[in-house]
């Protein structure tokens, strides 16, 4: 009878004791400051799409709101559903480039869309 005494105190305590537990790690969660991070891209990592602010094509540079990206010889670059180069993009532009951060810090684009995406029939 001791023993079946001795485990229901077990049992009632786990359960009272896990909702509390369920709600400290909520109220933890739920209290940590928003921190507005780029959208993870399927492949690439990191995205952005707006309009382009700047090229620059000696320094292999696009500007899209306050991300300055590095286009390199990896770098895919389409418009309008073609394939393209650094020199075919221009300010005003819509974009939407995925990017990935090196150890350094810099960005890099991996892919650059320029303007609509074309349907597949």
């Amino acid at each position: 009878m001791k023993k079946i005494i001795t485990l229901s105190a077990i049992v009632a305590t786990a359960l009272i004791a896990a909702p509390l537990a369920i709600n400290a790690q909520d109220a933890a969660t739920t209290n940590s400051p928003s921190v507005t991070t780029p959208t993870p891209a399927k492949k690439h990592g990191l995205s952005v799409h707006g309009k382009v602010t700047a090229v620059d094509a000696t320094a292999q540079t696009i500007t899209v709101k306050d991300l300055t990206l590095n286009v390199t010889s990896t770098t895919k670059i389409v418009k309008d559903g073609s394939p393209a180069t650094l020199d075919d993009i221009k300010v005003d532009d819509a974009v939407r480039i995925a990017y990935k951060k090196d150890s350094a810090g810099k960005l890099n684009a991996t892919y650059i869309r320029d303007g609509v995406k074309k349907k597949t029939e």
